[in-house]
């Protein structure tokens, strides 16, 4: 398979690996739940890779759609390279804006990508798919990036989205469409979980009853296929007796069984006059929706005109934010892609869209599906979080009564913390809390989900998995640390033994090995033996 080469591509194809994991810090008087929980629907502050990594040891393997809105690189949009990358190379893109006269924004945009759409990839569930919104900028770098991190056999689809109601006659050919390019992460079980779309009146309306059948309204289709297949090349007689053979290179859609079968139960058509070649016939009560195709037109997904008047519904008049999505586009790929229970990440939050598609979807089919957002910008709490706080409450004055009314719910606001690195436990600087240093312990540890509730403070009990039982020793106190050890004591008072091999991290132990086999206890040294050490 081609690959995509740019500059500075060997410094960032890792760099998710070296991102350090940053504590995630609540945030009660931005929130709007009287209970701040992880588990919520989520919006995080804070540089979105640094974000995405704090979050993988709660939501790693379990986000069914990801959508995402990156920059366009269009050149006019000022973002800055902020990644800390260990390369001077990189160091010096560091803080400064990209525009047109930057002779590497491409590259530069692509180095910025590379890491956040490989931690995306994590939080991915097996049966999940990305969607990322994109334009003639840079559609043809990110389809080959996408190739090589998700694999070119799970690409879903090239989406042209009609984003505009009349041409821009600032150039010589106007743009009329953006792009949603789709990648599955497995794309089989994606295809195995993949929905329909509810009819339009429009579709419905094709369908008719000229003769009145008794199983109702249908549409007919060409009942032949391409190729050449023996057992598929059969005269048809129709009922007035003319003959039919299968056009030259075409067969018959099905075997002549299938056919007299079809043609007993009256699902077959020959036209008024029954003279016609024969076409097969679809019934409207038998169809489940509509299949989806690469071409969204305004009329079904919105357009940016409309996507500005929704955010002007909210705030009363114009925010600082210039480019929102219509909360039709992303309603669309979530009724394609999602369930009513799914997790939907969008890490490039802007104005908050994905929030108000997920929580009015969910106030129409009765869905309980929860957001991520993440926004690293300083609007993140009084244009992102304020819009889905007044689409929660509800906006008084909107023309909508839906949008008056509110769709209910709640969201939990935090901010990204200090960076969890072992090296500050032994000074005793931004010590994380318990709860924090068990959750990157345990991700890291066994690359699985950590659960806040499975948490026993009074036996230091932090999360098992099927081999393992996990323990910790530690208090976010210097003190406390140089004093205290996993002792004979400690080992004694541990939880009976369930047949599953111990792990327990603590600044020291005062055991002896004989001692520790015999309880089958594997010591972790807090902070250096922090490593993925189960399979």
């Amino acid at each position: 398979m081609p690959t995509l080469q740019f500059k500075g591509k060997t410094f960032v194809q890792n760099h998710h690996l070296s991102v350090n994991h940053h504590q995630l810090v609540p945030q009660k008087e931005w929130s709007l739940t009287d209970r701040l929980s992880l588990h919520d629907n989520l919006i995080v502050q804070g540089d979105n890779l640094k974000a995405l990594k704090a979050l993988l040891p709660t939501y790693a393997g379990r986000v069914k759609c990801i959508y995402i809105d990156p920059p366009y690189n269009t050149g006019n949009e000022n973002w800055v390279y902020n990644d800390n990358v260990n390369s001077p190379m990189l160091k010096e893109w560091l803080g400064n804006v990209v525009d047109k006269e930057d002779l590497t924004r491409h590259d530069k945009w692509l180095c910025m990508m590379m890491p956040r759409l490989k931690l995306l990839r994590e939080l991915l569930s097996e049966d999940g798919a990305i969607f990322v919104s994109i334009d003639d900028h840079e559609q043809h770098t990110l389809r080959l990036l996408l190739d090589e991190i998700f694999g070119g056999d799970n690409f879903v689809a090239n989406i042209m989205w009609q984003n505009r109601t009349s041409p821009d006659n600032r150039v010589v050919v106007g743009a009329g469409h953006e792009f949603v390019v789709s990648y599955a992460k497995n794309y089989d079980l994606f295809y195995d979980t993949l929905r329909k779309l509810e009819m339009s009146e429009e579709q419905i309306s094709q369908f008719k009853n000229p003769d009145n059948d008794k199983l109702g309204p249908w549409v007919s289709s060409d009942f032949t296929a391409q190729g050449f297949r023996p057992n598929q090349m059969y005269e048809i007689v129709t009922p007035a007796g003319v003959k039919y053979y299968p056009p030259n290179g075409r067969c018959w859609k099905n075997v002549e069984e299938v056919y007299q079968r079809l043609l007993k139960e009256g699902r077959m058509w020959f036209g008024n006059d029954g003279k016609g070649m024969p076409r097969r016939k679809t019934y409207l009560n038998e169809r489940e929706g509509s299949t989806p195709w690469t071409w969204w037109t305004n009329q079904e997904a919105g357009h940016n005109q409309e996507a500005k008047k929704e955010v002007i519904s909210i705030f009363g008049n114009a925010t600082t934010f210039d480019t929102p999505k219509p909360v039709r586009l992303i309603t669309r790929i979530l009724q394609i892609a999602t369930d009513k229970d799914s997790i939907v990440l969008d890490s490039f939050a802007g104005s908050g869209t994905t929030a108000q598609a997920v929580m009015e979807l969910n106030r129409e089919d009765g869905g309980n599906r929860r957001f991520i957002l993440v926004e690293q910008e300083d609007y993140a709490n009084t244009i992102t979080a304020e819009r889905v706080r007044r689409v929660i409450t509800g906006v008084s004055g909107a023309k909508s009564e839906a949008l008056r009314r509110g769709t209910g719910g709640t969201f939990s606001y935090f901010t990204l913390g200090p960076a969890i690195e072992m090296e500050s436990l032994l000074r005793g600087e931004n010590l994380p809390s318990y709860e924090e240093l068990a959750r990157y312990i345990f991700f890291t540890a066994t690359g699985q989900e950590f659960n806040l509730a499975d948490l026993r403070r009074e036996t230091n009990y932090i999360g098992g998995t099927e081999h393992y039982e996990l323990y910790m020793l530690y208090e976010p106190d210097l003190d406390w640390l140089k004093q205290h050890a996993l002792t004979l004591n400690a080992v004694r008072g541990m939880p009976k033994f369930t047949g599953r091999q111990r792990l327990v991290f603590a600044p020291a132990k005062y055991v002896d090995d004989y001692t520790l086999l015999e309880y089958r206890i594997d010591f972790c040294q807090l902070p250096y033996e922090i490593h993925r050490i189960v399979d």
